[in-house]
């Protein structure tokens, strides 16, 4: 027969010890939750023109582009930026992920948040994007002259083609 204060004892050490652990989880996750709300994740296009910093949510909260941005065709610009925003959103869920894995360790409990989110809202884990679209810089070719208009320098108090300060005229 075992001794009643003894077995007392060792439940309420055992109760303590849940105690603590519980304390230091929930610690965990109070630290997560904060690391969390900072993640951004940040990606540059190919050709450095631009740069993009996506929120945890998936949100852009900046876009910035290079002097270089009147060098690229605007279709191409487009694709840069689309591509480029997808990368941030993509390095944002990575940070998350790495920020869940140092709070709790190697666990399976960010798959398994992800996929409850895809199965009850519907949502889809941010996926690479792969590499980035090739430039396409505009032509540095002169602009065409319009008909009907004659190339030629202003004179100095030439303000328009409809001047009436035209000397000579």
């Amino acid at each position: 027969m075992t001794d009643p204060g003894q077995d007392l004892m060792r439940r309420i050490e055992a109760i303590d010890t849940a105690a603590a652990d519980n304390a230091r989880a929930a610690e965990a996750y109070r630290q997560v939750t904060e690391e969390l709300a900072e993640v951004t994740g940040t990606a540059t296009s190919a050709d450095g023109v631009v740069t993009v910093v996506a929120t945890a949510d998936g949100g852009v909260s900046r876009v910035t582009f290079t002097g270089g941005v009147g060098d690229v065709a605007p279709e191409a610009l487009s694709a840069s930026v689309t591509h480029t925003i997808a990368q941030a959103r993509y390095a944002a869920a990575r940070q998350q992920a790495e920020v869940v894995r140092r709070g709790f360790g190697d666990t399976d409990l960010l798959d398994r948040v992800l996929d409850a989110d895809e199965r009850v809202f519907g949502d889809r884990r941010p996926a690479d994007p792969g590499p980035s679209p090739e430039p396409q810089h505009v032509s540095q070719a002169p602009p065409p002259v319009r008909p009907g208009r004659r190339d030629r320098r202003p004179e100095p108090d030439d303000y328009s083609e409809f001047s009436y300060l035209r000397r000579g005229r």
